[in-house]
């Protein structure tokens, strides 16, 4: 059908061209501060997923963010899926992505942090071998204006993972 997402065979993921605008229409899904945005994109290196030209002339279907944070370690500061695309298990393959990329850079840890409310990335980060490292509490509330509310729920708090490579995965 017009205007369905392709199957997850049909898209690439691919590091963006330098003279490429980021896709601000789904960094700023993950991440509503486009300050916050700008400033781990000026040091990160993003990946975005993409579309057949046929159907989606340009159009991201999924992007993520990694920013090195040490030698031994990067963390995955941004990843998000287009909304139509959602739910067809994208997120997970760019998670696994992001994690391949930062195995190949020889890192022995990869970090992600997410809200207390982001229920389902909790879940899915989790299933891919992340595992809860520490809280920081009211990390929303200390770096964001305006409030965040995510499944009904207030996003106070930043859960930190971490993927120890060579840890086997469940």
């Amino acid at each position: 059908m017009m205007g369905e997402l392709a199957p997850e065979r049909d898209f690439h993921i691919r590091m963006l061209a330098s003279d490429e605008p980021p896709p601000y229409e789904l960094l700023l899904i993950a991440d509503p501060s486009r300050e916050l945005v700008d400033r781990y994109l000026e040091q990160g290196t993003c990946y975005i997923a993409v579309l057949p030209e046929e159907a989606f002339p340009q159009k991201p279907v999924g992007v993520f963010v990694l920013l090195p944070r040490d030698a031994e370690t990067v963390e995955i500061m941004n990843i998000a899926v287009r909304e139509d695309a959602q739910g067809k298990g994208i997120g997970r393959r760019l998670l696994q992505a992001a994690i391949e990329i930062a195995k190949a850079s020889e890192v022995r840890n990869i970090e992600i942090g997410t809200g207390n409310s982001s229920i389902h990335q909790l879940a899915l980060y989790q299933k891919c071998g992340f595992r809860i490292t520490s809280v920081d509490r009211d990390f929303f509330v200390r770096n964001y204006k305006e409030a965040i509310y995510e499944n009904g729920i207030p996003c106070r708090d930043m859960i930190r993972l971490r993927y120890e490579v060579g840890e086997t995965a469940y």
